[in-house]
């Protein structure tokens, strides 16, 4: 009898752990601001009428969700590239390199020759994690920030309207290329955060930046890589694979079931 309670209370302590790893998650250096200013808010407005501080209440636990940073576990095979962040694929195109990025010294690079590359954009609503990742091992070339409007995120124009900021990487896996990905600022996004520099050595997965408040992700695949995802599927950051470079499979369509 007592071995059948002690492997009782042994489950319920691990479905507890397990929630608690999924509740209770690190929370990006970032959010800290925003998160005391709606704690504040809060307690005012509890001082004020007591059930608009339970609506503060709420509000603070989303900004808490909202800033939080999980750990993701990242694939490290040569030629890999995953998700730079969560959300959704809403579009996978051609299109050209963004308009700030300087083709100068890369005419050997055939992602800076190309007229047009596949462009995989992920749009972020406000209940994803928002922290930014590397999507391949290699070194950063270039961190640009663009100035612009804030425009629907999940307007096609925003990739050249928006504020954004850009990083281009030469890889490590296949030095004679590079790759582009652009952290893009919405309706709601009026602060982008990067951390990419100039120089800077990167591994796939590694957290590189933020984007506050709903946004959207756009990279640039190297000539002749075929997206391994599809429209409409759910990303996660640093986990997902995108593309292989070593692949020679066809574009993948999906379809919903």
């Amino acid at each position: 009898m007592t071995d059948k309670k002690s492997g009782i209370w042994q489950v319920i302590k691990n479905i507890v752990c397990q929630a608690v790893k999924t509740i209770c998650v690190p929370v990006h250096s970032a959010g800290w601001p925003f998160i005391f200013a709606f704690a504040f808010a809060a307690l005012l407005m509890a001082l004020v009428y007591k059930p608009l501080g339970v609506v503060g209440l709420v509000l603070t636990l989303w900004c808490v969700y909202f800033f939080r940073d999980p750990v993701r576990v990242t694939p490290v095979r040569n030629g890999l590239i995953v998700s730079p962040a969560d959300g959704i694929v809403q579009m996978i195109t051609k299109a050209e390199l963004p308009a700030e990025i300087d083709r100068t010294g890369n005419e050997k690079d055939p992602l800076f020759t190309a007229k047009t590359l596949t462009r995989i954009s992920i749009f972020l609503n406000v209940f994803d994690v928002h922290v930014n990742r590397v999507p391949a091992d290699g070194e950063v070339t270039q961190a640009i920030y663009h100035p612009g409007k804030f425009l629907n995120a999940a307007a096609d124009k925003a990739s050249e309207e928006n504020e954004r900021s850009t990083v281009v990487m030469k890889l490590a896996a296949k030095k004679d290329t590079s790759i582009a990905f652009v952290q893009i600022a919405g309706l709601v996004a009026r602060r982008i955060i990067c951390d990419a520099e100039k120089g800077k050595t990167c591994k796939a997965g590694e957290r590189y930046g933020i984007i506050r408040f709903g946004s959207r992700m756009d990279i640039y695949l190297p000539p002749k890589t075929m997206a391994l995802v599809a429209e409409g599927q759910r990303m996660i950051g640093g986990e997902t694979v995108l593309a292989d470079l070593t692949s020679n499979e066809k574009t993948r369509d999906g379809e919903v079931r």
